[in-house]
């Protein structure tokens, strides 16, 4: 049986970083839908969104990742605005199990405030911003998720034990390994979580 697992959040919550470590843990292989839109789109989503609207990119989107949910043991991590779109949510949580990483807003600021990749947060308050994008997304990454797994400051380390631990509980996942103690682990695996 295939295992497709899909992370979705706000932008900074840890999708990317957790993912990556989540599927080399679970020995499965990792796609970043935002990475797979920029080699086709050939630039930033940061240039193409200025030039073509939120519209355009959100059609890519959709188009991607109806793709990508089709990939066969996986973990995907989408990107913030994935869940705008209902046909998004619903091939999400019909074709894959659906992990939200949930952070509040003034986590992800904190993460988040030196940051100038992200289209949404080039703003004069990003933590309104955030908040905005917060109220507006988090009914729509319940509707999607299967688990929920609160973020706070925990290590990615402990963020992907978490995750594992509740796709095991429901059967997802076969029993894995625990993860190295946080001393043998890399610095890198350490650091709070964030994409």
């Amino acid at each position: 049986m295939s295992v497709r697992i899909a992370l979705v959040g706000l932008p900074g919550g840890g999708k990317s970083t957790v993912g990556r470590q989540l599927a080399r843990r679970l020995r499965l292989s990792f796609i970043d839908s935002d990475a797979v839109i920029e080699q086709r789109l050939g630039c930033s989503i940061r240039s193409f969104f200025e030039r073509e609207g939120e519209g355009a990119f959100r059609d890519i989107e959709q188009v991607v990742i109806a793709e990508l949910v089709q990939q066969p043991d996986c973990v995907l991590a989408t990107g913030g605005g994935a869940v705008l779109r209902p046909a998004n949510r619903e091939v999400l949580r019909g074709q894959a199990t659906v992990v939200y990483l949930r952070s509040s807003p003034d986590e992800l600021y904190r993460r988040l405030r030196h940051d100038t990749q992200r289209p949404l947060l080039q703003v004069a308050d990003p933590l309104a911003r955030l908040k905005e994008l917060y109220r507006q997304r988090d009914p729509l990454y319940r509707e999607t998720a299967h688990f929920i797994v609160e973020t706070g400051r925990p290590s990615v380390t402990s963020l992907v034990n978490m995750v594992v631990m509740q796709l095991e509980l429901a059967g997802v996942v076969r029993p894995q390994p625990l993860a190295e103690p946080a001393a043998k682990a890399s610095q890198a695996d350490d650091k709070p979580a964030h994409d």
